[in-house]
């Protein structure tokens, strides 16, 4: 894979031409993009996959749903319908997508829905539920939309500045895209992240005057989780189980259960990969099977019969200087409801 994004180098400038003009076209109004009387805040990035949307959205909802009526709205990533959905108890990691059907299981008074077409996606929320706040997934190079608050996700040990674009790079449209955000989050930080390191960081960043870098890291739970119970991971020690991963970048899980001193197998596939038939049979084999949040709510269902084999160990959320985040949130959020 990686010599055949060497090859396509020469296909670089035609896809960074093609995506600036886009964008060139949407900043002089050539385009038109469309802008709410409702809240809407978009988690995205820059680059592809990978930089921790999921658990910043869930931030998000813990911020705001003690005091607004919350609605996600995500594309629904290799779900199994089209159109406009809104989760419902019939809803499934294959109708709406497992982010989704993450925050549909977690969040039980959010409303969570998909749609490709985010406007009618938000437009529908409006005239069917009314909420205060609508959180995009994943919606950064969605123009037609215009949101209030941009919150643009970078990963740590992948910083959009020392990227390109695809095909060879990983960058969904030139490095400038960063202009419309309205603060950065570096994400996936090590937890000993350094003063030093963090205004180095902000240098090659060079982010606009009026935009804050925040740094956010993610840390495991000292307990694993499944349908019917839960346990401290220390009970896993001197046990051979097998860790099964769905997800872009599954190096930090893996390093951190290395350092547990932690005896696995690690079966790793492609982010948002469906589970064939076979592949479940053959996990269904194993002794003990420990996932993420994201890949067990796709892989839950067809353990029913066998619940406890199958747990997933859950992250927790945190990010520096989270007064002033969480300001920033919260005084856009009030400036509609004044």
């Amino acid at each position: 894979m990686k010599l055949l994004r060497k090859i396509l180098f020469p296909i670089v400038p035609i896809y960074y031409l093609v995506t600036w003009l886009r964008n060139t076209f949407y900043d002089l109004g050539w385009k038109s993009s469309k802008f709410y009387e409702t809240a809407v805040i978009c988690v995205g990035n820059l680059s592809t996959g990978g930089t921790g949307k999921t658990p910043t959205i869930e931030y998000l909802i813990r911020l705001l749903s003690d005091h607004y009526k919350i609605a996600t709205l995500s594309r629904g990533y290799k779900r199994e319908t089209n159109g406009f959905i809104i989760a419902n108890d019939l809803a499934t990691a294959k109708t709406i997508g497992d982010e989704p059907f993450q925050f549909y299981n977690k969040f039980g008074d959010v409303i969570v829905s998909v749609d490709v077409n985010r406007q009618n996606g938000i437009e529908q929320l409006i005239k069917l539920k009314q909420p205060d706040v609508i959180l995009l997934d994943d919606a950064f190079q969605h123009r037609k939309v215009k949101p209030g608050f941009n919150i643009l996700l970078t990963a740590y040990d992948n910083l959009y500045c020392d990227d390109i674009v695809l095909p060879t790079g990983n960058l969904r449209e030139p490095k400038d895209g960063a202009n419309r955000a309205n603060c950065i989050v570096v994400t996936k930080c090590p937890v000993t992240l350094s003063s030093s390191e963090k205004s180095t960081i902000i240098k090659k960043l060079n982010p606009l005057s009026h935009q804050q870098v925040f740094f956010s890291s993610i840390s495991y739970s000292e307990t694993i989780f499944n349908v019917e119970d839960s346990q401290s991971i220390n009970q896993l020690k001197g046990r051979k189980f097998t860790l099964v991963t769905g997800i872009a970048n599954p190096k930090p899980i893996v390093d951190h259960l290395k350092s547990q001193f932690l005896d696995f197998e690690h079966l790793n596939f492609k982010d948002h990969h469906s589970f064939s038939n076979d592949e479940i049979e053959s996990l269904k084999q194993r002794e003990f099977i420990l996932t993420t949040e994201k890949d067990y709510v796709r892989l839950k269902d067809s353990f029913m019969d066998q619940p406890s084999k199958l747990w997933y160990l859950p992250i927790t959320f945190s990010i520096d200087d989270f007064n002033e985040f969480d300001s920033q949130i919260l005084s856009f959020v009030s400036a509609f409801y004044l």
